[in-house]
């Protein structure tokens, strides 16, 4: 059984003794879609143009917007021709792994890893190689570390910032080095920027990678519009790399799915430009959320958040010698509690819960206090 669901499936027992169930297990937008996406979806979905096959790489009107689009985060330009569009960032990520390699060769991770990377890579017979990143160092990978677990094999390394699942932010410097690395290496560096429109300090750009002259060469970024659009059902994923990398990318894309949903395509393309104040004011309620987990937490004896941002704490839990997978199993069935357990994330994690705190509204949060205590 897939994670998610199998941590869901232990909430069967739970009596409902401290109220509704909390879910904090996967991430999904605590808040609804704004009413003018809903009613683009609602046209588009009307339209019998949108019924039939469309360009693999996407639609043209969301790849332009979406360019613009990293324009204003990244500060530098980009062409239409430099988007793909995909059916979610699951499928970038598997596009992304098939055009840059094949069956028994590797791809470095840093763990805790995202395990849907793992398992996908395992089920395409590509090879992972896992780096562990330190609790001690903020979950953050050593550069010099990965650079000696490069070996010949390896074609890409792995990164995911804002970052599922410890919420830790990998700083510019740090993204510069793994950039360097890439290009000594002459590999690729594939960055997952899904919670990027959730960074504590909203208008910075996350790094300057992309103004980097050589970036088509080394640079693939991974994007959803699942969270920041509050759309996770319609499936609708982006990657960012370079002209003749998304030519590749659009190979892989017509043996998967030959194309994206075409009407969320058209629905967010016409909405975006007009929703930048309704993302900024998303942002700081995470930033919300975010602050008040950290105080529930604190008050909290044995509890620690080891990491946090975005959409996600890792936090160490007081039961020492338990495995991770009976905490959040007794969690859910004894107090309504759902998160998943650090396990899932790689080797060494048994003391971590992921939380996905951005599910929950601020008072929902606050309910954790007696429920954890």
């Amino acid at each position: 059984m897939p994670p998610i669901p199998a941590v869901q499936k232990s909430a069967a027992n739970y009596d409902g003794r401290y109220g509704p169930l909390i879910d904090l297990s996967q991430a999904v937008p605590g808040y609804p879609a704004h009413p003018l996406l809903l009613d683009q979806l609602e046209s588009a979905a009307r339209q019998p143009e949108l019924l039939g096959y469309g360009s693999i790489e996407g639609e043209q009107s969301l790849r332009a917007a979406y360019a613009q689009d990293l324009k204003q985060v990244f500060r530098t330009d980009f062409d239409s021709t430099e988007v793909h569009i995909t059916a979610g960032c699951n499928q970038a990520f598997v596009a992304t792994a098939l055009t840059l390699a094949g069956p028994g060769e590797t791809l470095l991770l840093i763990t805790p890893f995202y395990f849907n990377h793992d398992s996908s890579l395992s089920m395409l017979g590509i090879k992972t190689k896992a780096l562990a990143a330190q609790a001690t160092d903020g979950f953050l990978p050593d550069p010099e570390a990965v650079r000696d677990a490069i070996t010949p094999d390896v074609k890409a390394i792995v990164c995911i910032t804002p970052n599922n699942p410890t919420g830790a932010v990998y700083p510019p410097e740090l993204m510069e080095a793994l950039f360097d690395i890439s290009v000594d290496r002459n590999i690729w560096l594939i960055v997952d920027e899904t919670y990027r429109d959730f960074l504590p300090e909203g208008g910075t750009p996350p790094h300057g990678l992309f103004q980097r002259k050589n970036w088509r060469e080394h640079l693939v970024g991974l994007y959803s519009f699942s969270k920041s659009f509050c759309i996770p059902g319609h499936r609708l994923g982006a990657i960012t790399a370079g002209a003749e990398m998304v030519q590749q990318v659009a190979k892989v894309m017509d043996n998967l799915q030959i194309c994206a949903p075409r009407p969320p395509q058209t629905a967010v393309a016409a909405a975006m430009p007009q929703l930048g104040d309704w993302r900024e004011e998303n942002r700081q309620e995470i930033s919300r959320r975010r602050e008040t987990l950290e105080k529930v937490i604190a008050g909290l004896p044995g509890w620690e958040i080891a990491s946090v941002g975005a959409y996600f704490s890792y936090i160490q839990h007081p039961f020492e010698n338990t495995n991770s997978i009976e905490v959040a199993e007794r969690l859910a069935a004894e107090r309504g509690v759902l998160s998943l357990p650090g396990t899932f994330f790689g080797e060494g994690q048994d003391a971590f819960l992921r939380v996905a705190f951005a599910n929950a509204g601020c008072l929902e949060l606050e309910e954790l206090a007696e429920r954890l205590a």
